[in-house]
């Protein structure tokens, strides 16, 4: 604990903001860590179920809807048959209104994790100064450069701890910005699964292979 003490005093007590640092970008990437991945994990569910729903069927998509009601994809099921009255192209900037609305829930507190990155290095980089600055006021004051090399190795211990928490961060950043894409992506095609399970008709069989046949017969 001495020894912590004096390290803390050395970087002008910037070494003692590394800890709590660490701790928010911890807290906060172990948080979106769940809600990120629990929002994928009901967003693959419910879009493996909209698949199986035949085109027109309102009542399997309100089950559906029912079924996921607590989450942002059943929400936007609500809104579609909310909005089925209307042509394909009002029902889908209704459902975009709703993605864009959900937007800020999804980036929530990923600030903080670009916060990490940026001012961590440049917190343990000042300390390091500050601690060099006392090491070289030892040299001029007592004529030791023993301890101004020890002091110099022990401002390095701040730059060393904003390098270590600006590596754990950008790892979080990279990561949850790939995931958030995968979600959005997900919406987009939650979306658009809808507006074609309620406005259109699909594909029959016999239309599917029309177009075969005919380059066949004008093969030979």
């Amino acid at each position: 604990m001495t020894e912590l003490i004096r390290l803390i005093t050395l970087t002008g007590g910037l070494l003692a903001i590394m800890p709590l640092l660490l701790v928010s970008t911890l807290a906060v990437a172990i948080e979106r860590l769940y809600f990120l991945k629990k929002m994928q994990r009901e967003g693959s569910d419910i879009h493996n179920s909209l698949r199986q729903v035949p085109y027109q069927n309102i009542a399997a998509l309100q089950t559906i809807a029912n079924e996921f009601s607590d989450t942002l994809q059943g929400h936007l099921i609500a809104t579609a048959i909310a909005s089925r009255g209307e042509d394909a192209d009002d029902t889908e900037m209704h459902i975009e209104e709703e993605i864009m609305a959900a937007m800020p829930k999804i980036n929530r507190l990923l600030w903080v994790l670009d916060t990490s990155v940026t001012i961590a290095p440049l917190l343990g980089l000042f300390g390091t100064i500050i601690g060099m600055i006392q090491a070289f006021n030892v040299l001029s004051a007592n004529g030791g450069p023993s301890k101004v090399t020890g002091g110099i190795a022990d401002a390095l211990v701040s730059t060393g701890a904003g390098l270590l928490i600006a590596i754990i961060a950008v790892y979080f950043v990279n990561y949850f910005n790939n995931l958030t894409r995968r979600i959005v992506h997900q919406l987009e095609l939650i979306k658009l699964i809808l507006i074609n399970r309620m406005h259109g008709n699909g594909i029959s069989g016999n239309a599917a292979q029309r177009p075969v046949a005919s380059r066949v017969g004008a093969g030979g």
